[in-house]
């Protein structure tokens, strides 16, 4: 089994990873999730993996390096996705691991998600499979 994560940086990189972010981030359109993933990376410094399956993106992780008096030096994971047909392989932990590892050699603390309330097999799968506690709720208001 061929499997390789690679960063995705160029605008044709990151267009490429738009069929199976598109099944986690509905709302997006290929322009506005260009222009975002390019703002936020060039303001936010946000780093997008793919992990590739043969040639072909099966998963997706975006996440963000940061620093707050809450979680002291952390990585925020942004986006997490396996496509629809690739799911239960391993590949989101296999990401999720390799994002843990990139943090403990950049000398972060700990790596943190949000989940969406209705999402209870990604809440298994974080608690269980990857070891993670729920700690907080996150709220939001539209402005």
């Amino acid at each position: 089994m061929s499997v390789t994560i690679k960063q995705l940086q160029s605008h044709d990189e990151i267009m490429s990873a738009f069929s199976v972010i598109k099944q986690l981030r509905t709302h997006l359109d290929e322009d506005s999730y260009l222009e975002l993933v390019i703002e936020a990376q060039e303001k936010e410094g946000y780093k997008m993996f793919a992990l590739l399956h043969e040639g072909k993106i099966v998963a997706v992780i975006g996440f963000q390096p940061m620093i707050t008096l809450y979680y002291g030096k952390f990585v925020w994971i942004c986006d997490l996705v396996t496509d629809a047909n690739s799911r239960s392989k391993g590949y989101g932990e296999q990401l999720l691991s390799y994002v843990h590892k990139w943090a403990k050699e950049n000398q972060f603390e700990s790596v943190a998600l949000s989940s969406g309330l209705q999402r209870t097999d990604a809440h298994r799968f974080y608690e269980e499979k990857m070891g993670y506690d729920k700690v907080s709720y996150v709220f939001k208001a539209g402005l």
